[in-house]
């Protein structure tokens, strides 16, 4: 009788310091894993050819890389989003796709909350009037308002800006949120005025973005969009940078159209040094930190790691994608 050939995991990119739960994973049902760091299609096209299951965190998963990999396969990312996922094409090979939606709400609404509160004080740009050696608070800061007489807007009503709300809620803030799944009752209960995407832009005094980059929310962020916001209005953009047109965004703080920015998330990554965001004043950036902490690190590599044990013991994924469709036409929460 043939022997049965080892299976193939391999991870196609990673920010940790090392695989070893998911080796680990691997060897305890007689599989074999690699680590790769790719920087392109092409190099994921390389390292997934034969492969019986893919991990991929940033690295672009395309139909030329999913052609290759072994038949049944499955895919699974490090993270709460699949944008850079071909989905269509895994669904036309019969490849199974799962994420790991559940192992940074906390940290990402953190990390939300700390962008809204700095944002709302006008932290950024008080420091940079003191190491300018001004001392200037009121003509720096103007306006600030009380917390009381502020809205907070939620573009998207899932997990991490639920998490959000109880964590911005003891300053008093209010709260709207435009979401096609949030229901009147369910908005009530959390004390959330539910509204329109265009009543959102035009009516809060801060707004969180919570959606998955899909069609319907590439752009939302746009030059329209930015000139019916309130002259003090704040931006903060924890999900997918994509949902922003940078250039829009940039041109009107320089023009001092709104109030401010933070952003954790780009539509290129690392931010291009051309981009225009990094000249644009009033803008508080982060790389794409808002997941971390060292016990996220940990639970994100041990559940992919189960996914390893799922899948190659012929048992489904842990959260699994269905199908294409379901990215395309629903307003998921935040992804990372």
């Amino acid at each position: 009788m043939p022997e049965q050939a080892i299976k193939n995991v391999v991870v196609t990119d990673y920010t940790f310091s090392d695989l070893s739960q998911e080796t680990a994973a691997a060897e305890s049902v007689g599989a074999r894993l690699s680590g790769h760091q790719c920087r392109d299609a092409d190099e994921v096209a390389h390292v997934v050819k034969g492969a019986d299951m893919v991990l991929v965190q940033f690295a672009p998963l395309e139909a030329k890389a999913i052609a290759g990999m072994a038949d049944g396969a499955a895919v699974v990312r490090y993270g709460i989003g699949y944008d850079n996922i071909d989905l269509a094409a895994c669904a036309a090979r019969g490849i199974s796709v799962g994420y790991v939606p559940d192992y940074c709400a906390g940290e990402v609404a953190d990390h939300a909350a700390s962008m809204v509160l700095s944002m709302h004080r006008k932290l950024p740009q008080l420091d940079a009037s003191v190491r300018r050696h001004e001392w200037k608070s009121v003509a720096i800061a103007k306006p600030i308002f009380a917390s009381e007489a502020v809205t907070v807007g939620f573009f998207g009503y899932g997990n991490i800006a639920r998490k959000l709300r109880a964590r911005l809620a003891p300053f008093g803030f209010s709260f709207a949120a435009s979401d096609p799944f949030l229901t009147e009752s369910q908005a009530r209960e959390d004390a959330i005025k539910l509204l329109s995407v265009d009543e959102l832009f035009c009516r809060c005094d801060i707004i969180s973005l919570h959606a998955p980059a899909t069609s319907t929310t590439n752009g939302v962020v746009n030059a329209d969009r930015l000139r019916s916001m309130k002259p003090h209005a704040v931006i903060v953009n924890t999900s997918r940078g994509s949902l922003i047109d940078e250039a829009a965004l940039a041109q009107a703080l320089s023009d001092g159209a709104i109030g401010g920015a933070a952003l954790d998330v780009f539509d290129k990554e690392p931010l291009p040094s051309d981009s225009p965001l990094r000249s644009a004043p009033n803008l508080l950036l982060t790389p794409h930190s808002a997941w971390y902490s060292e016990a996220a690190i940990e639970l994100l590599q041990k559940l992919a790691g189960d996914d390893i044990v799922n899948h190659l013991s012929g048992r489904p994924l842990r959260r699994p994608v269905h199908s294409p469709v379901e990215v395309t036409t629903r307003l998921q929460p935040t992804t990372i």
